[in-house]
């Protein structure tokens, strides 16, 4: 029996020239069926992790969220008949 608790995760920047110093997101949590957790950012496709407990969790999820802004934005997919943009307010 899987359950979901949204959870929010703050990711501090380590890029001194960053205009944010944090950001929050929501994070999806899981129980795994052979024990412990995982969990999922959806706003952050591919993000994923796992840990034995929750704390364990937490923190792995910190860092998956870390090691996924380092790597950059994936390759934006082709939309059909329309196009991605991007805006800032």
């Amino acid at each position: 029996m899987n359950f979901k608790v949204l959870t929010r995760t703050r990711v501090a920047h380590t890029n001194p020239s960053d205009m944010l110093t944090s950001m929050t997101l929501k994070a999806v949590i899981h129980k795994a069926e052979e024990g412990g957790f995982w969990a999922e950012v959806p706003a952050l496709p591919g993000c994923v992790t796992q840990g034995e407990t929750m704390e364990e969790l937490r923190a792995n999820l910190e860092d998956a969220v870390k090691l996924w802004l380092e790597a950059g934005e994936p390759e934006k997919t082709q939309i059909k008949d329309g196009e991605i943009v991007e805006l800032a307010i």
